[in-house]
């Protein structure tokens, strides 16, 4: 009686598993020695490209046709941060700031149809051409001045108040600028490290500029906008869509020393800004910070 039980349960397990899943897998050989041979040769393959690039670069310097580095050629790592304790307590409040509040508010809006998102990032550029004329003149750049007018004219009228941008699909691009590149262009340099609360990165300098241009977006007040409870509308608004549009996270990279890292590469994007605002004018092509002649 035992041994007719175990039968009918075989063959019952035996009808459960001949399902159309029913599948037999083999795990994959195991082939250690050859595994081993191929990454051998992998080795051998990378030293003799390494080899071979080294004798070209060796060959180019003996011939003179490529002139070797040396340490002096390397940017200083050193950046001007007295405030040092202050901008990292404010880099943490922003990054608790950014990740609490402000990157869910941009993510939602990114939500939005496309469309819209670019008739709002039109618009606010339409708004900064009339502060960039102002710094135009400043500069002495008068041809870029006119160009900035005749932006903000067209896509006022034909852009529908800024929501398209006619001027640029006609030949006139978009060059804004600032009072800080107006500073810049009379010779005064970015200044100490600034991190300002909700904004971020920053320098002396672009801090002064940033005040000076809402002054005189102010004191212009296009349509009435920079004044009554429409400015504090566009004052919300316009963070929003610029935080909509940038890719970076606080903290993404991992790196112990991103403070560093950020300071580094926002402060040496201002003295390329300057090299090269600078290299318009004959003669003027020092590099703040940097020894002359480079």
């Amino acid at each position: 009686m035992r041994a007719l039980l175990l039968a009918v349960l075989f063959a019952g397990a035996l009808c459960g598993c001949s399902t159309q899943g029913f599948s037999i897998r083999r795990l994959p050989d195991e082939t250690p020695a050859a595994d081993n041979a191929a990454a051998i040769r992998h080795a051998a393959e990378l030293k003799a490209t390494v080899a071979a690039a080294a004798e070209h670069e060796a060959a180019a310097i003996a011939s003179g046709a490529v002139t070797p580095l040396t340490p002096a050629d390397a940017p200083s790592m050193y950046t001007y941060d007295p405030l040092e304790r202050m901008n990292r307590s404010f880099y943490r409040f922003n990054a608790r700031f950014d990740s609490a509040i402000f990157l869910p508010v941009a993510d939602s809006y990114n939500r939005l149809p496309s469309p819209v998102r670019t008739g709002v990032r039109n618009f606010f550029t339409n708004l900064s051409e009339p502060k960039s004329v102002v710094n135009y003149v400043l500069q002495l750049r008068p041809v870029a001045g006119l160009r900035s007018a005749g932006r903000f004219v067209i896509n006022s009228t034909v852009g529908i108040g800024g929501l398209f941008d006619v001027a640029t699909r006609i030949g006139l691009r978009s060059d804004l600028t600032g009072f800080s590149a107006t500073l810049a262009r009379w010779g005064m340099h970015p200044g100490p490290y600034l991190v300002i609360p909700l904004l971020g990165p920053s320098t002396l300098r672009d801090g002064v500029g940033l005040l000076s241009d809402y002054g005189v977006s102010y004191w212009i007040n296009v349509a009435d906008l920079y004044r009554g409870d429409q400015a504090w509308a566009l004052g919300v608004l316009n963070p929003i869509n610029l935080r909509a549009s940038n890719d970076f996270r606080y903290y993404s990279s991992g790196s112990p020393f991103e403070y560093e890292t950020i300071r580094f590469l926002y402060v040496h994007q201002e003295l390329i800004q300057d090299e090269a605002l600078h290299a318009k004018t004959p003669g003027k092509v020092h590099v703040p910070g940097q020894p002359a002649g480079r």
